[in-house]
């Protein structure tokens, strides 16, 4: 059993009452999991201030305390740390506590706005496919080696986080790619872990719920790379106007990829269709199973990231050549009795929707009509909300705005602030149908033989929340059995 003073170590401590040789049996975030002996972080979050619940912690069991600000009232049997920033230490003293995770395999970290939850899977894929432990920590799942893990979030916090490094270190992988998140990066939930690099995708609109303005979303971004050690990489997308920006202060080694520019990674797009992409990456013509532009700078991430881990050219094309894309990314459902296509996307941005359907329009043949069914969640950066109506009718024929995950918010009301962003000449194009189902159900019913339907924002999540339930409900599988009714 750890020891309080070891798993201090590189935390900056204040004040401390009590024994520093106590044993630590658990870490806790939340006061109601505590246990008798455990330790229990007090930190401040962006809703809640996790101070509020120490006596709570107390007694439930909790005999080491980390805050930042000491009770008025202090229980003699506890042991109190004041520490300067307590979700700093969680980060650091979660590492110490699972020994140090990520300095006994090679941790990779994924961020930017779109291709995080694709470069990951790909990256997990490639590696396991060339007979290589990885994990891997996503939005979509967690995987320790052969084993899957539901995810919740993004990134973990800092504990869940390190335990899972310390699985995977324990079922001897070799690397672990991850998506970083901004907000990860801004609640340090990723300090005390070392990185052997990272890269950037691309960066847009979103979280502004959370963060106070886009440039702070970029700073967050940005702290990242600023953060990586001197023994790291760092790769970074040159098509993006903040690709070098990302660069600028970190120690790490620099490297870029690019399809438009001249970069360390360069790829070029020879073929872009339904059967998928042809590239031209490094002077070799590869075929993949992936579409769109957009996966073309995913393939070219992956490839990138390969490279610097010192594997070869072609024997990592080669492997790349066979995967196919993350569950819930451009995933397409046929109806071959009508011949339409089905879409579903996880695109939830302006930035990605764009992606998708500038993808879609280049892909069309003619005289099929596009019908794109679009929602914005609840509780969540409502700025974007004009913006992706907007993006919708723009690029598709036909709209139809629903739920996507409404959480505490009135459905009608999230639809009304989407319809505000459509102009005068693009009004008649859309109708709002709140009921999910019932909108997907509608689209697959005005579709015609040849149309496409884009079923967008929820991607890989099998449930919708609305006010506190999850409730059970699939895009993909609503779609296919919508399609397969027409076939009846």
């Amino acid at each position: 059993m750890q020891k309080l003073n070891d798993i201090l170590n590189g935390v900056s401590v204040l004040s401390q009452t009590g024994e520093q040789d106590m044993a630590v049996p658990n870490l806790q975030l939340d006061s109601r999991a505590c246990k008798e002996g455990d330790l229990f972080f007090a930190i401040k979050g962006f809703q809640t201030d996790g101070h509020m619940f120490i006596k709570k912690a107390i007694k439930q069991g909790a005999k080491i305390v980390i805050c930042e600000t000491l009770p008025e009232e202090i229980n003699e049997d506890v042991n109190y740390v004041q520490v300067e920033n307590s979700t700093r230490a969680c980060g650091i003293m979660a590492s110490n506590f699972y020994c140090n995770p990520s300095q006994k395999l090679q941790l990779v970290g994924i961020t930017g706005t779109n291709g995080k939850s694709t470069c990951v899977h790909l990256l997990y894929r490639l590696f396991t496919s060339m007979n290589i432990k990885v994990g891997q920590i996503s939005t979509i799942e967690n995987c320790i080696a052969d084993k899957v893990i539901q995810s919740t979030h993004t990134t973990p916090n800092a504990i869940e986080l390190q335990k899972l490094l310390a699985q995977m270190v324990e079922a001897e992988c070799k690397y672990a790619f991850m998506e970083v998140s901004s907000h990860a990066v801004h609640q340090e939930r990723i300090a005390g872990a070392v990185f052997a690099g990272g890269l950037f995708t691309n960066i847009s609109h979103d979280h502004l719920d959370y963060h106070n303005d886009f440039n702070e979303y970029i700073s967050v971004k940005k702290k990242f790379f600023d953060d990586l050690p001197k023994t790291a990489f760092a790769i970074s997308n040159l098509d993006d106007k903040r690709g070098g920006v990302m660069l600028q202060n970190t120690n790490a080694r620099k490297q870029t990829f690019s399809l438009k520019t001249i970069a360390d990674f360069k790829a070029k797009i020879l073929e872009n269709n339904l059967s998928g992409l042809v590239l031209s990456i490094d002077n070799e013509e590869v075929h993949f199973k992936l579409i769109g532009e957009f996966n073309a700078y995913n393939i070219l991430s992956v490839y990138a990231i390969a490279r610097m881990l010192d594997y070869d050219k072609i024997e990592t094309l080669q492997h790349l050549s066979m995967l196919t894309g993350a569950q819930g990314r451009f995933e397409t459902i046929a109806s071959t009795k009508e011949n339409i296509l089905g879409i579903v996307d996880y695109a939830h941005t302006p930035d990605a929707l764009i992606n998708v359907l500038a993808t879609i329009n280049k892909l069309r043949t003619g005289g099929e009509t596009l019908h794109s069914i679009v929602g914005c969640g609840g509780d969540r950066d409502k700025t974007k909300r004009p913006l992706m109506a907007h993006v919708a009718c723009e690029h598709s024929d036909k709209v139809i705005f629903t739920s996507d995950n409404p959480r505490t918010e009135n459905p009608d009301k999230i639809l009304e602030d989407m319809e505000a962003g459509v102009p005068v000449h693009l009004k008649k194009k859309y109708l709002k149908i709140s009921n999910r189902k019932e909108a997907i159900k509608a689209a697959c019913g005005f579709a015609q033989e040849g149309d496409i339907i884009l079923v967008a924002g929820k991607g890989h999540e099998t449930y919708q929340e609305i006010n506190g339930e999850r409730l059970d409900f699939d895009d993909k599988k609503i779609l296919q059995d919508c399609l397969n009714l027409l076939e009846k």
